[in-house]
């Protein structure tokens, strides 16, 4: 029996517009009792803490990155209304990057994260090689 990982991304699609997108990681390695994926390349990460209300302007991601919620509520919203939100021990990739030849509409392009719980919002960025 195999056993994978969802993983949830926000991807650029062929049009340059954000949305999500979810694929299966083979959990292949590992014991019997406990499963890994193979091993992933990263290069370093950050830790950010967003205030109560907390909300940005529209935007892509500077570069691929993994986003770990730690604590509070993130609320990732797409250009045409849609939401998802993530709570603490969720997390999702962020590959919706701008591409090279086209200049950014912040009406078009991008998604927003917000804030939405009562208390700090702490996240972990982990930058992934791709």
């Amino acid at each position: 029996m195999t056993i994978n990982f969802t993983r949830i991304s926000l991807i650029t699609n062929s049009d340059n517009i954000s949305e999500w997108y979810e694929d299966e990681i083979p959990l292949s390695n590992g014991s019997e009792s406990v499963k890994l994926t193979s091993l992933m390349p990263s290069d370093g990460y950050q830790i950010r803490k967003s205030p109560i209300g907390f909300e940005s302007s529209f935007h892509c991601s500077s570069y691929p990155q993994y986003v770990f919620i730690l604590q509070g509520i993130m609320e990732i919203t797409l250009q045409d209304g849609t939401s998802r939100k993530f709570i603490p021990g969720q997390h999702f990739l962020s590959t919706d990057l701008r591409p090279d030849n086209i200049i950014f509409d912040e009406t078009k392009h991008g998604h927003k994260s917000a804030n939405i719980s009562d208390e700090i919002l702490t996240t972990l960025f982990l930058r992934r090689n791709i």
